[in-house]
C-alpha cells in the first residue's frame, strides 16, 4: 500500500456543455497533472471536485479566473485492487472514530486501485492505516 497527501479543490460550475473544459483547460495551462476528479450535478449547477499533488497550490489560480474554491487536504491511497479491501479500510478507520467526508477512486483494471479519502484527521487516519494495512 502507498499513501500520501494530496490537496483538493472545490468548486461551482454552471451546468452547460464546454464549462468542464474551460475549468480543466486552466490546470492544462499552468502544468499541474489532475490526480482525481469527480462532481455532482443539481439542475442549472454542479460541484466539481480536483485532487492534485500537495505540493502543487492552485487556489491562487482558481481565484484568478473568478472561480471560488474550497481547499481541503486529501489522503490518495493505493491499495490491491481485490474484493474486500475497501472494506477493510472503511473498518479500520471507523474503529478508529475517524470518518470519511468524501470519498472517490477507480482501478484500472489491474492489480491496484487508488482511492482519494477526506476524512476528520488526516494526521490519525495515516497513522492507523499505516499501522494496521502495512502489517
Amino acid at each position: 500500500m502507498s499513501m500520501k497527501a494530496v490537496n483538493q479543490y472545490t468548486v461551482f460550475l454552471p451546468n452547460i456543455p464546454g464549462a468542464l473544459s474551460k475549468f480543466v483547460e486552466l490546470f492544462a495551462k499552468e502544468g499541474v497533472n489532475i490526480i482525481g476528479i469527480a462532481s455532482e450535478i443539481r439542475d442549472d449547477s454542479g460541484i466539481v471536485r480536483v485532487a492534485v499533488e500537495a505540493d502543487r497550490k492552485v487556489s491562487h489560480m482558481l481565484t484568478n479566473a473568478g472561480f471560488t474554491t474550497i481547499e481541503t487536504s486529501m489522503l490518495a491511497l493505493e491499495l490491491p485492487d481485490n474484493p474486500g479491501e475497501l472494506l477493510r479500510l472503511t473498518k479500520i478507520l471507523g474503529k478508529n472514530d475517524i470518518n470519511i467526508t468524501t470519498v472517490y477512486g477507480t482501478s484500472s483494471g489491474g492489480s491496484r486501485a487508488r482511492l482519494l479519502l477526506n476524512v476528520s484527521d488526516s494526521d490519525k487516519a495515516m497513522e492507523v492505516l499505516k499501522a494496521e494495512l502495512e502489517s
